[in-house]
């Protein structure tokens, strides 16, 4: 069972980017996904999380507005939309899943997850 972020490099401030997490040995579909970035020194910051249906996004106040959250289960695959980047965006983006029993369940710390992929790293710099 393997995760990868995918979509990361080096952009503007004011710019987007829209980064991909796919998986293999497993169906995202029965797993919550959740989005997390680091940086050097710094704890795992979770950045959106989204039920295995789709429903019940969750987005934390640093980045509400700024960030989406999308699935599309027929493809394996969940996508992280980044607008409106600013420059303590930088970090490495890790994509990371969890088995759940509820379609609306969605976890919003790290130990909730027990899945986790090789991380993708955005730059916002002019």
């Amino acid at each position: 069972i393997q995760l990868q972020a995918s979509g990361g490099g080096l952009v503007q401030p004011g710019d987007s980017l829209k980064l991909s997490c796919t998986a293999s040995g497993l169906s995202l579909r029965n797993y919550a996904v959740g989005w997390f970035r680091q940086t050097p020194g710094k704890e795992r910051e979770l950045v959106g999380a989204i039920s295995s249906s789709g429903e019940n996004p969750y987005y934390p106040d640093s980045v509400l507005g700024r960030v989406t959250v999308s699935r599309q289960n027929a493809e394996n695959m969940v996508y992280l939309q980044l607008d409106s980047l600013r420059p303590e965006d930088t970090a490495v983006y890790y994509c990371a899943a969890v088995s759940v029993h509820t379609s609306t369940t969605v976890r919003i710390t790290a130990r909730g997850y027990t899945y986790w992929g090789l991380g993708t790293l955005v730059t916002v710099s002019s």
